[in-house]
């Protein structure tokens, strides 16, 4: 397996980056001792959208996915857009949702239905499936009687429009449709999965790998006792409300890979030809990468963003290629936690991250075609004696040697 590792060391202060179900920040024991934790999935929606930022800043379409269980709004408006009359659409929609995934009895503010689970789909596979629906003749009959039906309030002849339209949106030819967009403006969706129950067909399994963050050292939630004041109170003196929140701070380790011989298979972002063009190639996979890579580096979750607001950059990032073997996490190096000292934890997590980097090199045999590394300016000096023949550089020649081996 060819892939990318990503390995930061990252300090953010005062913060709850991700709470548990009791409103505090999530923990994990490693090592014996407990740890601040940030799951996997909370990081990764911080990277997918910075990367949906990032892509519209360079006027790219390839991060368009959207996770909701709004599905039935969103494919409606793409039929009512075809010229679909909107009692049609709407019960269209809610057939092709509970085909690809089951209803729940919930609506939402606007009184539309709502699958059960969050789905993961692109425009352009919302925009596949309404021109299959529009371009079917058959489904096109359905829908004047059905429209007629629902505006008449006539429940018989609903019900009867409804079964013969079910009978032609089947299971196959919904898949079909979604699977003909190919993730033409899906990259985010080829990069971190999706899971479909009801039809295992429309399933990717993610490109990327991710951990959840542990803290390199031992860390305790701590307790916030905060006031406010009411500021139009003249009767009595003292707060108009008092409670409590937990935050804590830490230095996280952080880890991210991606397979690229899976991105550039055919189920994710493989080459494509249309009409004798090549509407996508390794060049469109390395735009991909670019932005992911930058997002991953960039991205923080957004928890409590104004009033514990933990937005920091790493102080330190280690860009790793390797053309064989399974990506490898260099978190034992903290199995034993660091101690505090004059200088905090970020300089002793980087000095024993790459002590583990070499390490692991040296005792299996495991090398990299690529190993470069981003460093904060103020501690260069005080952490060059751990690098061994890891070059440091900057963000942007990190991430253009790492997108070069994109196959």
């Amino acid at each position: 397996m060819k892939h990318l590792e990503l390995h930061i060391i990252q300090s953010v202060p005062v913060a709850c980056l991700n709470r548990d179900d009791n409103n505090s920040p999530k923990t994990a024991m490693f090592g014996g001792v407990q740890r601040a934790r940030v799951s996997s999935q909370s990081w990764k929606r911080a990277i997918r959208e910075l990367a949906k930022e990032i892509a519209a800043e360079e006027k790219s379409n390839l991060f368009s996915g959207d996770r909701t269980r709004r599905m039935v709004y969103t494919l409606q408006e793409r039929l009512v857009e075809r010229g679909v009359p909107k009692n049609a659409a709407i019960a269209i929609a809610e057939q092709v949702a509970d085909i690809v995934e089951t209803l729940d009895s919930k609506v939402d503010s606007e009184g539309f239905k709502k699958i059960k689970t969050v789905m993961f789909f692109s425009k352009s596979e919302y925009d596949a499936i309404a021109d299959a629906i529009a371009k079917s003749d058959d489904i096109r009959n359905s829908m004047v009687s059905l429209d007629k039906a629902v505006a008449e309030e006539n429940n018989k002849d609903r019900e009867k429009a409804l079964k013969a339209m079910a009978k032609i949106l089947e299971k196959g030819a919904i898949a079909k449709a979604i699977k003909s967009a190919q993730l033409k403006d899906a990259a985010d969706i080829a990069l971190f999965g999706r899971m479909v129950a009801n039809d295992p067909s429309l399933k990717v399994d993610g490109a990327s790998m991710f951990a959840h963050i542990l803290s390199t050292h031992k860390a305790d939630n701590e307790i916030d006792f905060f006031a406010a004041v009411d500021d139009l109170n003249k009767d009595e003196s003292g707060a108009g409300i008092t409670s409590t929140l937990e935050y804590n701070s830490a230095t996280y380790y952080r880890f991210a890979a991606l397979n690229l011989n899976e991105l550039a298979n055919d189920a994710h972002l493989g080459d494509i030809e249309e009409n004798g063009k090549t509407v996508r190639s390794v060049e469109t996979r390395k735009q991909v990468v670019k932005i992911f890579l930058k997002a991953i580096i960039q991205s923080i979750p957004s928890a409590r963003k104004t009033t514990m607001n933990g937005n920091t950059l790493p102080v330190y990032v280690l860009g790793v290629v390797r053309e064989k073997g399974h990506p490898i996490q260099l978190v034992n190096a903290f199995e034993s936690p660091v101690r505090s000292s004059m200088q905090g934890f970020a300089v002793e997590s980087v000095n024993l991250m790459n002590a583990e980097y070499s390490d692991i090199k040296k005792t299996w045999g495991i090398d990299a075609v690529f190993a470069k590394a981003v460093v904060k300016s103020s501690l260069k000096e005080q952490i060059k004696e751990s690098l061994g023949s890891i070059e440091t550089c900057s963000q942007d020649d990190l991430i253009d040697g790492m997108v070069k081996h994109v196959i």
